[in-house]
């Protein structure tokens, strides 16, 4: 009886590399979308005089109390569902990164396809996540702060994760 073969064939050594590909990629967005969250909090917290909305979240359904109750738990989940927002985006973008061509279309790949994701957060957000789950209805001002906050979120995104995909970026490629 022969020995069975432990090398691994090429078909399954480049589906390891895509996995590993796809894994890098969700890491440096969960980093490019903490960092956005981060962005877009030093833009928002000023402006809004308020916590995110995940204040409300949070005492809704996990604590109880009021929103400002809880401005460290707020202000972590916010950072949390940033990062994991930033992953998915980063999956998403990595398919764009072989069809750019360019660093130039990369970049500029990377800061309109951001600013589109931002905005399609901020839309899901204000109907799912104020709508539904927290009964909430923004006035005309927060609603403008909102996505406006949601727009710098997705462009600090995306153009992290464009120079991370250039050569000369930390480590997109």
């Amino acid at each position: 009886m022969a020995a069975p073969e432990l090398r691994a064939t090429s078909d399954e050594r480049e589906a390891s590399t895509g996995v590993r590909d796809v894994l890098q990629w969700a890491k440096n967005g969960a980093v490019g979308g903490g960092i956005a969250t981060l962005v877009m909090s030093a833009y928002r917290l000023p402006v809004a005089d308020s916590l995110p909305p995940t204040a409300e979240f949070w005492a809704e359904y996990v604590s109880g109390g009021e929103p400002d109750d809880h401005p460290v738990a707020a202000l972590l989940l916010h950072l949390v569902y940033g990062a994991g927002g930033g992953a998915a985006f980063a999956v998403l973008f990595e398919r764009f990164r072989d069809d750019a061509g360019s660093d130039s279309k990369l970049e500029a790949g990377g800061v309109v396809l951001g600013a589109l994701y931002g905005l399609v957060l901020s839309a899901v957000g204000e109907r799912v996540m104020l709508g539904w789950l927290l009964d909430t209805d923004l006035d005309a001002t927060e609603s403008l702060v909102f996505h406006v906050s949601h727009l710098v979120y997705g462009l600090s995104l995306g153009s992290w994760l464009a120079a991370e995909a250039t050569p000369d970026g930390a480590g997109g490629d």
